[in-house]
């Protein structure tokens, strides 16, 4: 396949021939999955991916929920683990875990919330927030490649298409 096929399949543009619903790797026909939400999410997720494990992942040493956690914490104030595991959809063990590693490095500590004693706030470290800071610094340029052939208005679109359908996951 030429590289104006797969920047076309890429984006979108189908070709006229039944190459348009070929994928790059492995030649097969993906047309009878084209309709399916979970895998062309799935789909996109692979470049998402290694995107972010080339500039975030591996430089920094953070798992995607790790950056996550990182950016919720910097943008707001007296976080409870309960609205951690809420907003991740994550259970209440597992973000403990999360938390006890993040703690070991060193980014993140427990404060006993004040006004409710059986809760408490987690809270970014200097590290954490330097860390946090840096994350979100490069996670503001880093898809700018594979997004290159959406317009502005279409990025825009894309991230307020799947924001609603993440508000809706109740389902």
């Amino acid at each position: 396949m030429s590289s104006r096929e797969r920047d076309d399949a890429y984006t979108g543009d189908a070709m006229p021939d039944s190459d348009a619903n070929k994928h790059e790797h492995g030649g097969l026909d993906q047309s009878a999955l084209a309709h399916v939400m979970g895998y062309n999410l799935a789909q996109a997720d692979i470049p998402a991916r290694k995107i972010f494990f080339k500039h975030i992942g591996q430089p920094l040493k953070l798992r995607p929920v790790e950056f996550t956690i990182l950016l919720l914490l910097m943008s707001n104030k007296d976080v409870t683990q309960k609205q951690l595991c809420q907003t991740l959809a994550v259970t209440a063990p597992n973000v403990t875990i999360l938390l006890d590693r993040m703690q070991e490095r060193g980014l993140v500590t427990r404060v006993r919330n004040e006004t409710d004693r059986r809760s408490q706030h987690i809270l970014l470290t200097e590290q954490g927030a330097a860390l946090a800071r840096q994350a979100h610094e490069t996670s503001l340029t880093m898809e700018n490649e594979p997004l290159r052939h959406l317009s502005a208005a279409e990025r825009a679109m894309l991230i307020e298409l799947l924001q609603k359908v993440a508000r809706h996951r109740r389902v």
